[in-house]
Formats: C-alpha cells, sequence, structure tokens
C-alpha cells in the first residue's frame, strides 16, 4: 500500500538535469524556506543498471525502481507517475535548471515562447544541454499543463564578476557576440550563500567538484572570478571532460587528425579528464582504489585533479588578497576525504587551517524553489 502524505498546497517540483542524472524534488512553503515533501534521483540514464529512488522528507526510502531509463523524457514520465501516487494536488510551478542561458537569458525567469526561441538559438552555447533541456520543459509542460514554468540559469550568479573576469584575451567582436567568460554551478554556489548567510565572511572560495568541478571566488557574497569559462568544459580538468587547454592542441589535432567540431565536441566533452588520463575511468573512488593498488594511471590521474584545484585555490587566494573560508561541495568535495586532504594538505601558509575549511551539501534543488517561489509572488 502506497504512503500517503500530508496534502499541501502550492507544490513546486524542481528538476535538475545531469548528464545521465534527473534529481528531482517536490518543496512547499515551510516556516522559514523550502522544505522538501518529497526528494529522489533517477540515475543511470540510458544504461542498463538505470535506477529510481523516492525518498519522503525524512528520509524514508518509498520507491526503488530498477532497469533501464532509456532518456530523460522516460524518467521524467516514470518519476511523475511515482509523484502522482504520493502526492495529492499538482505542482503550482516546475523549476527546471538550465545550464547555460546565452548572451540574453541573465535571469532567472517565466518560461515563455519567446525564452524558448532564445534558448534554441543559444544551442551552439552549449549543444550538449540545452538541447536536453529544452526536451525536458516540453515533456514537463505536457506532463503539468496547469504549473507555471521557470527556467533557473546555472551562469546567473556571475553575473557580478567584473569585465576583467569575463573578458577573454581575444578581438573584442567576439565578446560582442557571446563569447565570454560565463562561469557555471551557480545554483549550488547560491545555496551555499544561502547556508552561510549572515556568517559567511568576506573572503570565501567555493569548490564545486563533481562529475563536472569548477570553483569560485566570493567576495562580499558575490562571484568575482570562477574557473569554468564559455562553457562547463572550461577550467579544471572533471570526470569526461578535459578543463582548459593550450589553443595550440586545439590547431594540432584539426591539423594532425581532421578532427571536425562534432569529433572536437566529443573528445573534450567525454574522452578527456579523468576518463582521458586513466584510460577509461572517470569516478573517484574506482580511482582511488586503483591508485592503492598502485595503478600509475589512476594515481596520475588524481594527481593531476588535485594539483589543478590546489592551483585554483592559489589563484584565487591571490585574487582576494587571502581567504577567510573554504568550501567543499559536489559529489566528489562532500565525499572524498582522499581529495580534500590532498588538496589542503601543506596549505597551511595560506591560513586554510582546519577551522577554515568546511564540507557542505549543494542543495541546488532547495535553491531552484526559492527562487520558483519567488517568481510567482510567494516569497518567505
Amino acid at each position: 500500500m502506497q504512503e500517503k502524505l500530508p496534502r499541501k498546497d502550492n507544490l513546486i517540483f524542481v528538476l535538475n538535469s545531469g548528464s545521465s542524472s534527473l534529481k528531482f524534488g517536490i518543496y512547499h512553503r515551510g516556516a522559514s524556506d523550502e522544505d522538501a515533501l518529497l526528494t529522489g534521483s533517477a540515475d543511470g540514464v540510458g544504461h542498463s543498471n538505470g535506477t529510481l529512488h523516492v525518498r519522503s522528507s525524512g528520509g524514508k526510502l518509498l520507491v526503488r525502481r530498477e532497469g533501464i531509463l532509456e532518456s530523460q523524457n522516460n524518467a521524467l514520465v516514470t518519476i511523475a507517475e511515482e509523484i502522482r501516487k504520493h502526492v495529492h494536488t499538482a505542482p503550482v510551478a516546475v523549476g527546471h535548471r538550465v545550464v547555460h542561458g546565452g548572451p540574453h537569458l541573465l535571469t532567472h525567469q517565466l518560461i515563455t515562447p519567446q525564452v524558448l526561441d532564445e534558448l534554441r538559438s543559444a544551442t551552439h552555447f552549449a549543444p550538449v544541454h540545452i538541447p536536453q533541456a529544452l526536451s525536458l520543459i516540453a515533456s514537463a509542460q505536457s506532463l503539468f499543463p496547469s504549473a507555471a514554468q521557470f527556467a533557473c540559469f546555472d551562469d546567473v550568479f556571475h553575473q557580478t564578476m567584473p569585465e576583467v573576469a569575463t573578458h577573454l584575451p581575444i578581438p573584442h567582436r567576439y565578446f560582442n557576440a557571446g563569447v565570454r567568460r560565463y562561469g557555471f554551478h551557480g545554483l549550488s554556489y547560491e545555496s551555499l550563500v544561502h547556508h552561510f548567510g549572515a556568517q559567511l565572511p568576506e573572503r570565501a572560495i567555493f569548490a564545486h567538484l563533481g562529475n563536472g568541478a569548477s570553483l569560485c571566488a566570493i567576495r562580499d557574497r558575490k562571484s568575482i572570478d570562477t574557473t569554468m569559462g564559455l562553457t562547463p568544459t572550461g577550467g579544471i580538468p572533471m570526470g569526461t571532460r578535459s578543463g582548459d587547454l593550450d589553443p595550440g592542441v586545439f590547431v594540432y589535432l584539426l591539423r594532425t587528425e581532421q578532427l571536425g567540431a562534432d569529433g572536437m565536441e566529443d573528445l573534450i566533452n567525454h574522452q578527456s579528464g579523468l576518463f582521458g588520463l586513466s584510460s577509461g575511468e572517470s569516478d573517484v573512488k574506482s580511482l582511488e582504489a586503483r591508485a592503492h593498488a598502485k595503478d600509475p594511471q589512476a594515481s596520475l590521474a588524481l594527481n593531476v585533479f588535485v594539483i589543478s584545484v590546489r592551483k585554483a585555490i592559489g589563484a584565487y587566494v591571490a585574487l582576494l588578497g587571502g581567504v577567510d573560508l573554504l568550501v567543499f561541495t559536489g559529489g566528489i568535495g562532500e565525499h572524498s576525504e582522499y581529495v580534500r586532504s590532498a588538496v589542503t594538505n601543506g596549505l597551511e601558509f595560506l591560513g586554510l587551517t582546519g577551522d577554515k575549511i568546511k564540507i557542505v551539501p549543494a542543495e541546488e534543488e532547495q535553491q531552484i524553489a526559492r527562487h520558483c517561489r519567488s517568481m510567482i509572488g510567494q516569497p518567505l
């Protein structure tokens, strides 16, 4: 028998799409914040070992299903079916995490036909992410036709960066065409700012380390620089993404292997990073086990990743003129003691002692719910 949850009104359904996962949450207006009624995720989308789980607000496992979820849209349909078994009312709003809004969508906003047109025209800025977002939005509109649909963009938080951080060292005409540093993981970083509230010190460095990874320099609660650039491929090496490369690498590959745009994109997004360095593994837990067993490629991959994070921290300490707080978040940042220790070992000379290093879970879904609540005119 299905567990019946208490009836709640003004529900907000949040969707957070990853490369092979779809996280979600149902939120209601609590006394002082957005409270989760249900949370969960579909993992391994498109793979034979796919799973779907749904948990109550208290963490009780309500649903666990295994099997192939062929696509994000298929996962969303399955999630909607399970939600309706436990929740009595339809959501008043659906909030979508959209990685990239392009050069013109610079605020979290209601999704209108004009917004969708603008997203389609910005596809070339994030060809891996925007088509998937558009497809999920269409599915959500069909599944929840009475709900207002909102786009919360991962780059909005970085709109406070100064010109020296947003301009790339190429001819100015390209900046006018939208080729600039945008930065991402903004919803995660916003959630950290909200978490610390008035206790957030003047100078902080946030490190969102997961399959996608970046760091952000924070001054007075605002982003002043971040490692990702025009796309989420830039910055430090990641699970399967290269991070920043000498531009000559691209010229070399174009000349010697005749890689076209699609081939280059596949190489830097899906075959590089930890995966490329280790010859086929992007999971940090697995790499740690291989490194412990004296696998040189696994050790190299982890060391390249760790050193890249350390270098970014050092650069941001210099930019900020010191640092009062370093926060780790994301799957690796939260759960890999090996990576955290390797990154911070020896940084005491920068003032980064234990009391200045924190681990805080990312709360992207809750942050999206906060934005949606505000946009429907029901701020807390």
